[in-house]
């Protein structure tokens, strides 16, 4: 169809990506139209959008994947425009076909150039046959098992066995030895077919420790090819790129000029149209051969736009509304160093598994670009990507670049569901990365199991979180208490009370004993040795803590305000979820529910005012307890009967600990 300017957009994605080109769309004045599934219903990227369209149930082939249902929602919502985002239906020629067919422009290249640069075997014969290196391979008609093992042997081991169709690293397997290739093709034939809905394979000679570095490219309608610098993806795990970074660290000026031209010959051969991405692998002799291209809008794309300072969503927008680029290879410039860090919902320790679970606290650091799609509140779906944010940090050198990273991961929380930050950071600080060497080799070489394990919880970690849990529940009382002074937060006429806590990370069990000793001073007891912990300041979700003189930032969350048996903890970038398994919590004790009856607070239990076996009425009072200098009643909430006495009176007592149990009236 012939180009012509638009004024609505829909973005037939989600998540991080669906916000990012709304962030252009609306600065170029566009009404932008969001889709969504049943799981995303309240999602971030619906929130933002101008009109949002309901595509159907979870799941993906329902939803996002679904062709007609997206086609109907541009229809019904007046969308002129799609943009794919990446992922999804990003490199589906049939869907930028149907684009054209209902009069709605599509955000990428013609259907052609999909459909040739997304079969890999075809892809190769094409750069072949235009002059561009490939890696010595297999990329032939006969898929039977019998070829295949029969050309391996021809081009040798190790050797990468591939999915023609789609990416991100599956359907491929890297098979070392003959003995392991038949397995190896019927797996991935077998995740191909999962996957893409097709089982083609191809082989290639495994370059071992490459560098991954990719090549932005530009076109429009004009004859204008151009090349915006390439990218350092060689960070990976799984195939999954999971650090980028631009420029790469080992580019001189000829090689990017050498590799820059072979992503324009192939953009060129292929009469591409907006923006793609070549991908080559570098070995060490600076020798490079391609990979494949990626016919869309990249995760990495961030880097880019960073180090030239384009918008390369605007320059989508301009492409497919018919303009000219507007600039040459000439005008293209590099400034400084940026690197992109991938968040993802995962088990690092448990080979990177995804992970879903909700959002119970969402705060993004300051100080660095972060593209991101959820929000407190919110929830990481099992039914897509695991990858929920971006953090991008540019700095003047590499260096920067790196530790202004390092620092914004150290700065963001997001409690709730597991997730791969400390590794990140583990990541960005290991010497290989730090002298820029790291290839597609980098995370095995690098990390052992161990490594990869969850951070532990070391003791003064914990004298933290028991520090602000007693905090919480102090502020508590001193909130249920009526004309008392914020003053006697710790003060007692009797002895110090001491606060049992017990953790438990990781299998290992943690206790400790929490004794105020001052205002906003405690120590605290483990195994004998006394940790003094100072609440320099305190936030709703912010602290500063003393630990034995050396203060400490802790970002924190408490999930139930009203109980305090349970914090959220982010130090120095570690980050634990701990509950206090000496706290006795009413709402969710099955056995007890409202029959438990808890101290609210930290005092002395002046009266025990019924015996065991005695039946009482729900308001019927049942204990006195002092604290701050006041006395407060405790009724109970149900009718029953007294069963368990736990303390005697005078006795002091913590806040949570369980003081007497009634069972409830039938």
């Amino acid at each position: 169809m012939t180009p012509t300017p638009f004024s609505s957009l829909l973005i037939a994605n989600r998540g991080e990506i669906a916000c990012r080109i709304m962030r252009s769309a609306r600065e170029m004045g566009l009404r932008t139209i969001a889709v969504y599934s049943d799981a995303d219903a309240d999602a971030p990227h619906v929130q933002m959008a101008d009109t949002a369209c309901r595509l159907g149930p979870a799941p993906a082939a329902k939803s996002y994947l679904n062709i007609e249902r997206i086609i109907d929602a541009a229809r019904d919502t007046g969308a002129e425009a799609i943009h794919p985002g990446y992922g999804f239906l990003s490199e589906n020629a049939r869907f930028a076909t149907a684009c054209a067919e209902a009069g709605i422009v599509f955000i990428g290249p013609a259907p052609d150039a999909i459909a040739l640069m997304g079969d890999k075997a075809k892809a190769k014969q094409r750069m072949i046959a235009a002059g561009v290196a490939c890696v010595p391979g297999y990329h032939g008609t006969d898929q039977s098992d019998k070829a295949l093992i029969r050309m391996a042997g021809e081009i040798g081991f190790p050797l990468m066995v591939k999915a023609a169709s789609g990416g991100g690293g599956r359907g491929m397997r890297l098979v070392e030895r003959e003995r392991d290739l038949a397995g190896a093709v019927k797996s991935a034939r077998s995740e191909a077919e999962n996957a893409f809905g097709a089982g083609d394979l191809i082989l290639e000679r495994a370059i071992l420790r490459p560098r991954h570095v990719e090549i932005q490219i530009f076109a429009d309608r004009h004859g204008h090819v151009i090349h915006l610098g390439e990218r350092d993806c060689s960070v990976q795990r799984r195939h999954q790129k999971v650090l980028e970074e631009a420029p790469c660290p080992v580019m001189t000026s000829a090689l990017r000029q050498k590799m820059g031209a072979a992503a324009v010959k192939a953009a060129r051969d292929i009469n591409y149209l907006g923006a793609g991405t070549v991908e080559f692998l570098l070995d060490s002799d600076g020798a490079f051969y391609f990979l494949e291209m990626n016919t869309r809008l990249q995760v990495e794309h961030p880097v880019t736009e960073m180090v030239t300072g384009r918008d390369l969503v605007a320059l989508q927008i301009h492409v497919a509304q018919g303009e000219a680029l507007g600039f040459s290879q000439d005008d293209v410039v590099m400034s400084g160093h940026a690197i992109e860090a991938r968040l993802y919902a995962e088990d690092v320790g448990q080979e990177f598994l995804p992970a879903a679970g909700p959002v119970d606290l969402w705060r993004p650091a300051t100080g660095v670009r972060i593209d991101a799609g959820i929000a407190t509140g919110g929830a990481v779906s099992p039914y897509y990507d695991p990858m929920i944010a971006k953090l991008i940090a540019h700095g003047r050198s590499r260096d920067e670049a790196r530790r202004k990273l390092i620092t914004a991961l150290k700065r963001t929380t997001l409690f709730g569901v597991a997730t791969n930050k400390s590794f990140l950071i583990d990541a960005l600080e290991r010497p290989a990365f730090v002298k820029g060497e790291a290839t597609t080799a980098f995370i095995a070489e690098a990390f052992s199991n161990e490594d990869l394990a969850a951070p532990k919880l070391g003791a003064e970690d914990a004298a933290c979180a028991a520090v602000l849990l007693y905090d919480a529940a102090a502020k508590h009382a001193l909130a249920q208490s009526v004309c008392v002074s914020s003053v006697l937060i710790n003060w007692s006429s009797a002895t110090k009370i001491t606060t049992p806590y017990r953790f438990n990370n990781s299998g290992a069990t943690l206790d400790l004993n929490v004794t105020p000793v001052g205002p906003m001073q405690y120590h605290v007891e483990h195994e004998g040795r006394t940790i003094a912990v100072e609440a320099v300041t305190i936030d709703r979700h912010e602290a500063i803590l003393s630990v034995d003189g050396a203060r400490q930032g802790v970002l924190f969350n408490l999930p139930d305000d009203a109980v305090h048996a349970r914090i959220q903890t982010s130090i120095d970038g570690r980050d634990f979820d701990l509950k206090n398994l000496n706290a006795i919590i009413a709402s969710t004790t099955d056995s007890a529910g409202a029959g438990a009856v808890v101290a609210p607070m930290h005092g002395m239990l002046v009266e025990i005012c019924v015996a065991p076996g005695q039946k009482v009425a729900r308001g019927e009072r049942l204990a006195i307890l002092e604290a701050m200098k006041m006395q407060h009643e405790l009724h109970a909430e149900i009718d029953g009967t007294v069963t368990d006495i736990h303390f005697d009176a005078g006795v002091q007592i913590s806040a949570n600990a369980l003081i007497m149990e009634i069972t409830a009236a039938e």
